[in-house]
């Protein structure tokens, strides 16, 4: 008998246009980093968590709800929904919920793109957002960032066309953490029309300190304004992805009608629900963030003085083909940040005993 395939290349079993896909890129382990330079731990500065722990309530939380994981969590979310809905007073048939504010943009791509149309974002913003437009089959549109590093959003206003079926603005933006305020959204949202999403993406609202950037909600009176939030960032529930949007009912109830089901887990309602009891903690936290912010961002532009203002809990430092090698010098120094190539690095506000390592890399890799 003759094998006559064993020298045929092996057939193409999944979508050709995902070569050219970028991957996600996460934080380096601390971890590891520390092993490979010999030191007793790294600081990881790289993927915009709070550093101060788990919120109180929050594991005892979680370890009661774990005791039942032989069931599967309430599918409706009845019970967050309904406690997200009582504290930023809104109707709860207004809100979705999933694994994290990333998942609910990739699931409002789902429920308003078909293949062709365009899904239209800022760039450089989220890296997530071109992968979920690839992967839902929409056409990526990019804005470039203007001259600040923020959003263009007259241009953007003049490359929606008849194609454009949702646009992101990220606000604050990340990796660059400039945020628009009032008047250029009001004026934004003025010239969209109306049946074109635009979906509002605040995983970082909690961090501004700055009053002219508008509160997302602000805008629900609009039908075509959807807002997306994460309990991930302040409220500390990174390792358990919990997001959550705000959006018309009717938007709303085609995310959960596309959402994973049982995507929110057992253990990340519990948790959320415990960290939705602690609004004086997390403000409390977010003030100590939003100081070491200033106070880096001030020492940083000594040596790079066109680091923008920053309205989340990161720095953008706008380093161009410098940016990879100013990660390797940090890292080398066992702190990990986050290098884009050619464009800049993000470095998350840590404790002040971890940003103050930073600078001292900085310092040492810039001066």
């Amino acid at each position: 008998m003759t094998d006559t395939g064993r020298h045929q290349p092996p057939l193409r079993l999944t979508r050709a246009d995902l070569d050219a896909l970028p991957n996600y890129v996460p934080g380096r382990s601390p971890a590891d980093l520390a092993r490979e330079l010999g030191l007793p731990e790294a600081i990881k500065l790289a993927s915009n968590e709070v550093p101060y722990g788990p919120l109180p309530g929050v594991v005892e939380a979680v370890a009661e709800a774990v005791a039942g994981s032989h069931r599967y969590p309430d599918m409706g979310v009845v019970a967050l929904r309904q406690a997200l809905a009582e504290r930023y007073g809104v109707d709860a048939d207004r809100i979705a919920t999933g694994c994290g504010s990333v998942a609910l943009a990739e699931h409002l791509v789902r429920a308003t793109c078909l293949p062709g149309d365009e899904l239209l974002y800022s760039w450089r913003s989220f890296e997530a957002y071109p992968i979920i437009a690839a992967t839902s089959g929409a056409t990526s549109v990019r804005v470039p960032n203007d001259a600040g590093h923020g959003h263009d959003l007259d241009a953007m206003a003049a490359a929606v066309t008849d194609r454009t079926r949702m646009v992101l603005v990220c606000n604050p933006n990340n990796p660059t953490g400039t945020a628009v305020r009032r008047a250029e959204l009001d004026r934004f949202l003025d010239a969209v029309p109306d049946d074109v999403l635009v979906v509002i993406d605040e995983a970082y609202r909690e961090f501004v300190t700055d009053p002219e950037v508008p509160d997302g909600l602000s805008y629900l009176d609009r039908p075509n304004v959807a807002v997306l939030r994460t309990l991930s960032k302040a409220w500390g529930l990174a390792g358990l992805r919990i997001g959550w949007l705000v959006a018309a009912p009717a938007v709303a109830a085609a995310v959960r009608k596309v959402v994973t089901p049982f995507s929110t887990s057992m253990a990340a309602q519990a948790g959320a629900l415990a960290a939705l009891a602690q609004a004086d903690e997390v403000e409390r936290r977010c003030a100590l963030v939003v100081a070491e912010r200033d106070r880096v961002t001030e020492a940083l532009r000594k040596f790079v003085p066109d680091v923008p203002e920053s309205q989340a809990n990161f720095v953008w430092l706008p380093l161009g083909e410098r940016a990879v090698a100013f990660g390797k010098a940090c890292e080398a120094r066992g702190v990990i940040v986050r290098p884009f190539p050619g464009d800049g690095v993000r470095v998350t506000i840590g404790t002040p005993a971890e940003n103050d390592a930073f600078l001292a890399a900085a310092e040492a890799a810039l001066a």
